[in-house]
């Protein structure tokens, strides 16, 4: 059921852009747009179950109702996207698979950073990255390889070697891919990347039935590279306002002093807690 402040959100939606509908009707009238029962008749509802909807008051609104009225109103793609966000309800003429592509400034920011950076899908596929992190991330980002993060991390022996604290990390990783996870389960790719990875990781098995939450957050993230020997990054994750299922990752160097002095100032538990996953 939907809260007073959603209701009357709604409600002050569906009225004003009824109000904003001309009728198709000769001479004028003092009634700006639509009547209620004008709308009604065009999307085959209750005109009663539409003043109510208006007023905000507490009356289910079924998808199927929602997009005849959204079709009566003439709402743009964003704008009935808005509705069905308001009214609690997943529009059944959503696009089940976004865009395949990375946005354009995604690829474009990461390509000019200096600093290791990539970009991530709604699978956690890295979708673009610059030199930087595919000389950090061997195994991963350099070469011919997976692209997915997880299985990376899950799977491959580079990633044990690479990341200090491997289990705990991945632990994490998993836990933030969950909260992702409670958007995109209806995705048919996604269910079967979690469907594999329960099959060839037993970690990923046991980690995952255990249900941890948690959002994806900055801090240190360590490494013990193979060239560059044990090196620190401050990890900073965005999300680009076009295409908030994609993320941008950027690995700011961190000073040795001041990973020291980050590692000696924190109580061991707070540690595991802030070196998250990548």
């Amino acid at each position: 059921m939907l809260d007073a402040d959603q209701r009357r959100l709604l409600g002050a939606f569906i009225r004003t852009h009824r109000e904003r509908l001309r009728p198709n009707l000769p001479g004028r009238r003092r009634t700006p747009g639509l009547r209620r029962e004008e709308l009604a008749a065009e999307a085959g509802l209750s005109a009663t179950w539409c003043a109510w909807l208006e007023q905000g008051r507490p009356v289910q609104a079924s998808p199927d109702a929602l997009g005849r009225l959204a079709k009566a109103l003439a709402l743009t793609q964003a704008e009935r996207a808005y509705l069905f966000e308001l009214a609690g309800r997943l529009d059944p003429q959503a696009p089940s698979e976004p865009e395949a592509d990375a946005p354009a400034s995604l690829v474009a920011i990461v390509q000019d950073l200096a600093h290791p950076a990539y970009g991530l899908d709604r699978l956690w596929n890295a979708c673009c990255w610059n030199p930087a992190a595919a000389r950090l991330f061997l195994g991963w980002l350099d070469g011919d390889h997976q692209r997915n993060l997880l299985r990376y991390i899950f799977l491959e022996e580079t990633a044990r070697r690479l990341i200090p604290e491997w289990e705990d990390r991945a632990r994490r990783l998993l836990a933030e891919f969950r909260a992702d996870y409670g958007h995109t389960f209806r995705d048919a790719r996604v269910k079967q990347l979690v469907d594999t990875l329960r099959q060839d990781s037993p970690l990923f098995a046991q980690a995952w039935a255990e249900q941890d939450v948690q959002h994806r957050a900055g801090g240190l993230r360590d490494f013990d590279h193979p060239q560059d020997g044990a090196i620190c990054y401050a990890q900073h994750t965005f999300t680009p306002a076009e295409r908030p299922d994609y993320k941008l990752v950027v690995l700011v160097p961190v000073a040795e002093e001041e990973s020291q002095r980050g590692k000696t100032q924190t109580k061991k538990p707070r540690i595991l807690k802030e070196r998250g996953s990548l």
